[in-house]
């Protein structure tokens, strides 16, 4: 771990600034060192440990540019060591078809070590389709 991070927003900034970079060395620099970390994203297996999360970041690099977002923070829950930060992702990257992707939901949950705050788990979920677009409900 070559950087410190004295608080969670500081560790949160350098992790989507990674993103944006398409920074890999960078963006594994927030996430602990430790193999008790995880990252879920849509339409991806569950990344355990930080060579699946390295993994999983490769993968989504390999197109040669980062991942440009719009981060709104919803809501932060601090509790002394841990942190978990609810954000919403609006990808300003336009898609295939040049329509701008759907924004997701995301968990970010840092905790503090010996080293300052670290990345241990980064989850993501769809937002709620825009008004006139909700699916069926079951009956």
């Amino acid at each position: 771990m070559s950087r410190t991070f004295d608080t969670p927003q500081d560790a949160e900034d350098a992790y989507y600034d990674a993103l944006e970079e398409g920074n890999l060395e960078g963006l594994l620099s927030v996430w602990d060192e430790t193999d008790d970390i995880s990252c879920l994203l849509p339409m991806h297996p569950l990344a355990q440990g930080r060579p699946a999360v390295r993994d999983v970041f490769t993968r989504l690099f390999a197109r040669g540019q980062g991942i440009t977002l719009s981060v709104k923070h919803l809501g932060w829950i601090d509790t002394g060591d841990v942190a978990i930060h609810h954000v919403e992702e609006s990808p300003q990257n336009k898609s295939p078809d040049g329509q701008p992707p759907m924004a997701v939901y995301g968990t970010n949950i840092y905790r503090r070590g010996t080293g300052g705050w670290r990345l241990i788990v980064h989850q993501n979920a769809p937002t709620a389709p825009p008004a006139g677009r909700m699916p069926p409900t079951a009956r």
